[in-house]
Parts: structure tokens; C-alpha cells; sequence
């Protein structure tokens, strides 16, 4: 089938057409053309204010396959990551069992070849990820493992984190860690602030990121090798991060998309759909966060997609989940902050750098290429309801609301999803 995108800007650093208006004609998985003339095509994409960009890869994603499928599986998961415009997602090891095998990697990869949504594994650092005894990394690694963390459990014994270092050294291997002490954030359920105070909610301060940031860049002084912090939320942590690169060091960072745009005030009405960890923090932190999207910072922007069932969310809001679905709702928020970053700025944090920190292959909008694309409207809007959700989880504060920036169609391992 030839498929025709009409008149879209292309945004992609790394081709020749970057900011340009240009139809792009697809057969057969290749991009066979690339102009402002009108080739014959089977079908045709049109739109007021269509961008074309590299597919979208979400560095920091949950599915609950295997042992949590009644939340998420693979082919629910995929399928709401390419209605989110991602043809590329790591997932989180923590599922049961724990990613932890070659035969777990295997299974994870497997389907990849009837996919539009490539799966990528993140390994599991610790055995069960208990935090004390290790995987066999070196074996992940060889069987298809990008990256090693415990995932949305930190790395919390100081040993444990310094050996991980180094060991991974031998590979050149990225550690990912999610910065949390868990002691400081012990029976915490949203930020430690005015709002919590009010409500009579146990707080989740900032130090309990930031104190753990200092020590692992420490380690990383100490150690070298190649360190990334997922789910960043502070402006202290940006500021350490920073510092920390201006001394050499090989750091990056991400920041989930919601923390951009939802603040603790949200909480007003314990709606257990905004308890996320880290917590929903205050304007002066989504000021920071943006002002270190301006400065490049921030690495990457992902969804921190963590679906949970109606049993572990509609509960008192103490003894609710944490987590929020993400992958259908990361263009909407970054919509809401174009205007202050643009979007050359934002498409490069949702494609080429997460693409970059994992060492992946990152191919250019060019003739003769793979397509692997993503098509996007910023000013188009849809109703994120039960019909277009896509993911077994409703655990979405946008769910049920009319949103603004839709996908429109994603291109990736010969296959295409042209979005309703």
C-alpha cells in the first residue's frame, strides 16, 4: 500500500528536510519519496497542522506482562503506545517474575517483529529487585537488555548502587534509577507542602529525591560509567544534575509529561487518579521543570505509564496505588507547554535523545529509509474516553475530557496505525 502524508512539517534534526513543509509517500514500510509534488498513493493523510517526526520512544514504561496482566499486557500496552505516537518503549522489570533471565528478556522480544510498537528490556538490577543481591547483567545484556535498573523501586543500598556502576562498566552498560528514599517518603502520599498540610496528608518532601541524587552522582565522581535519574520532579535535582555534567560527569536525566502540567493542588478532592510517585509538586517546580526542558537538562520526556486496576484505585486515598496511565496522553501535555518550548524542542526529548542515552539506532526522515514515523496534529482534538482508550487501566485524570493534540498515524516495521 502507498501512503500519501500531505503537506507536514518535518521535524527532525538529523534530516535535510527538518522544518520544511514536504509530502512523504510510503510503500511497503520505505519511505520512496519526499517533495512538494503529489504522487499516486492508495491513501492519503491530510490536516490543518500536520507534523511528521521520528517515531516516539517512552523510556520509562510499565506493562504488567508477566504476572500483572489484569492491568496491562503486551499487546493492550503496545497497542495504547502506538495511539500515544510511540513506535519504541522500554519496559520496567518489575513485573512477577521480575525481569531477571535471559528467558524473560526472550519473552519480552519475541513478538517484536508483528509489532508497530517495538518492546525494548529494561533488566532488572537485583534479584527480585530486593536491592541486595545481583542479576546476571553481563548475560541480559547479551540476550537483548538495553539498560538495567530495579525500576520503580530505587537502588537504595549505597553498595549496591557502587558495584552496579562499576560492574556495568564492563560494557559500557546505562544504570537508570529512580531517586527515592524510601524512608524519608515512608507512609508519604503526595507532596510535603501547604496543600498537604491543609488536607491533613502525609507529605512526600523533596529532599527525599534530592538527597538521593547527591549521593549517586557521588558515586558516579567515584565509580565512572554512565548514570541515568528517571522521574525527576525537583528544581535542586536539576540543579545538582547540572552540576554534576559541567564536572564531566555521564548524566542524564527524565521527567514524566503529567509534571508538566498537574500540581498538588489537584489533590483537593482525593481523586486517587492524580497519586503518582514522585508526588504532584508545586507551580515553582513545574516552572524549574520547564525552565530545564529550555536548557537541555532534561533529557527526555515519557509517559511513566503505570496502569492499575479499579481495586487498587478506588480506595481511601491513603491505601490507593500510586500511578497514573500515560502513553495516549504525552502529545496533550506537551501541548500545554509548547508555547513556552516549542516543538522542535519537545519532539527531540520524545525521540532522538531517549534514542541517543540507550544507545539505539536513530534513523532520519530521508528517501530510501525505514519509516519509522510519527504524525501528529497540535491543534486537532479528540475525547479520551472509554472507546479511544486503549489501555486495560482507566487510572487517568484526563479520562472522559476533550484534549487537545491528536496522533493522527504512526509508521514503524512495515506496519502503520492511522488513528480514527
Amino acid at each position: 500500500m502507498r501512503i500519501l502524508i500531505r503537506d507536514a512539517e518535518i521535524l527532525d534534526s538529523i534530516s535535510k528536510h527538518h522544518l520544511k513543509r514536504k509530502n512523504i509517500l510510503i510503500e511497503n514500510g520505505i519511505i520512496i519519496f519526499i517533495g512538494s509534488g503529489i504522487p499516486k498513493a492508495d491513501r492519503v493523510i491530510k490536516g490543518k497542522d500536520l507534523k511528521a517526526s521520528k517515531g516516539w520512544f517512552d523510556m520509562f514504561a510499565w506493562f504488567g506482562d508477566p504476572g500483572y496482566e489484569f492491568k496491562e499486557d503486551l499487546e493492550s500496552g503496545t497497542n495504547a503506545a502506538a495511539h500515544g505516537g510511540f513506535t519504541g518503549v522500554a519496559l520496567l522489570p518489575n513485573t512477577k517474575p521480575v525481569i531477571q533471565t535471559k528467558n524473560d528478556v526472550s519473552y519480552l522480544l519475541s513478538g517484536n517483529s508483528r509489532r508497530i510498537t517495538e518492546v525494548f528490556v529494561i533488566g532488572s538490577v537485583t534479584e527480585n529487585n530486593l536491592g541486595d543481591d545481583f542479576t546476571e547483567m553481563i548475560d541480559l545484556h547479551t540476550a537483548g537488555a538495553i539498560a538495567f535498573s530495579d525500576g520503580l523501586k530505587p537502588i537504595w543500598q549505597t553498595d549496591v548502587m557502587l558495584r552496579s556502576l562499576q560492574y556495568l562498566r564492563k560494557f559500557d552498560g546505562l544504570l537508570i534509577n529512580k531517586p527515592e528514599d524510601l524512608r524519608l517518603n515512608m507512609f508519604g502520599v503526595m507532596h510535603e507542602g501547604k496543600t498537604s498540610t491543609g488536607l491533613g496528608m502525609r507529605g512526600m518532601p523533596r529532599l527525599a529525591e534530592e538527597v538521593m541524587i547527591a549521593r549517586d552522582l557521588q558515586l558516579l565522581a567515584y565509580t565512572g560509567g554512565k548514570l541515568h535519574f528517571a522521574n525527576i520532579s525537583t528544581p535542586n535535582a536539576l540543579k545538582m544534575i547540572r552540576n554534576g555534567r559541567k564536572n564531566g560527569l555521564r548524566v542524564t536525566c527524565d521527567v514524566a509529561a503529567h509534571q508538566f502540567a498537574l500540581d498538588d493542588t489537584r489533590l483537593h478532592d482525593f481523586d486517587t487518579s492524580y497519586k503518582v510517585n514522585p508526588p504532584l509538586r508545586e507551580q515553582s517546580d513545574i516552572l524549574a521543570l520547564i525552565a530545564g526542558l529550555k536548557d537541555g537538562t532534561i533529557d527526555a520526556i515519557v509517559s511513566s505509564h503505570q496502569p492499575q486496576d479499579e481495586e487498587c484505585k478506588k480506595l481511601e486515598f491513603d491505601y490507593a496505588s500510586f500511578g497514573m496511565t500515560g502513553l495516549q496522553t504525552v502529545l496533550p501535555y506537551m501541548q500545554g507547554i509548547s508555547e513556552k518550548i516549542g516543538w522542535e524542542t519537545l519532539i527531540e526529548k520524545v525521540t532522538s535523545n531517549p534514542r541517543k542515552i540507550l544507545n539505539l539506532e536513530d534513523i532520519p526522515i530521508q528517501k530510501g529509509n525505514k519509516a519509522n514515523i510519527t504524525i501528529f496534529d497540535p491543534e486537532d482534538t479528540w475525547l479520551f474516553d472509554e472507546k479511544t482508550n486503549m489501555s486495560k487501566s482507566e487510572n487517568s485524570p484526563l479520562l472522559g475530557k476533550e484534549l487537545k493534540g491528536k496522533i493522527v498515524a504512526v509508521f514503524n516495521n512495515k506496519k502503520h496505525l492511522i488513528v480514527g
